[in-house]
């Protein structure tokens, strides 16, 4: 579905809410396996999700944080970057290897979730000022749409490596 609103735009309205559908079904069971595994660490991570997007929300809206040219390139390679290690992991998956450091509770992979974290925590205010220009520019309405999706995709992705943070911080 997320690749449907990605390439049909103007089907957001109807893929948007599958979408979400969808991925608070697989959301509901990665958390309830974190959740056995690790008692209270949903909760944790709800709750540093939503203050991390509140937070943003204010510092974008009394421009402490407005995306410049630089800001946004500076975001895009990094999340670009990210996806290429992940996919990279994924094919390495498939051979019986993969990039341990990354997937460690050391120091280093912490470290690097970290990093992933304060990414996808920044794309949000790449999505608050996609969305502003587009209701200041007067964008069509399936575009409200779109613009929800992009904000959700995101806030799932840093929900995700809050989670997967939390859980290396407390396996050590």
């Amino acid at each position: 579905m997320a690749m449907v609103t990605v390439f049909k735009r103007q089907w957001a309205g109807l893929t948007a809410p599958a979408y979400a559908l969808l991925q608070g079904l697989a959301l509901g069971g990665i958390s309830a396996m974190f959740e056995m595994q690790y008692p209270g660490i949903v909760i944790q991570a709800v709750g540093l999700t939503f203050g991390t997007l509140a937070l943003l929300l204010l510092a974008y809206k009394t421009w402490f944080i407005k995306p410049t040219e630089n800001f946004r390139l500076m975001i895009f390679a990094a999340t670009g970057g990210i996806a290429v290690l992940y996919l990279v992991c994924f094919v390495m998956g498939f051979f019986g290897s993969s990039i341990g450091f990354i997937h460690s509770n050391g120091l280093f992979g912490i470290g690097f979730n970290l990093f992933v974290v304060a990414i996808a925590a920044l794309n949000l205010v790449l999505d608050f000022d996609f969305i502003e220009a587009g209701a200041e520019q007067g964008a069509p309405k399936y575009m409200e749409w779109y613009g929800a999706f992009s904000l959700m995709v995101t806030l799932v992705w840093l929900y995700l490596e809050i989670l997967r943070l939390l859980a290396k911080l407390r396996s050590r």
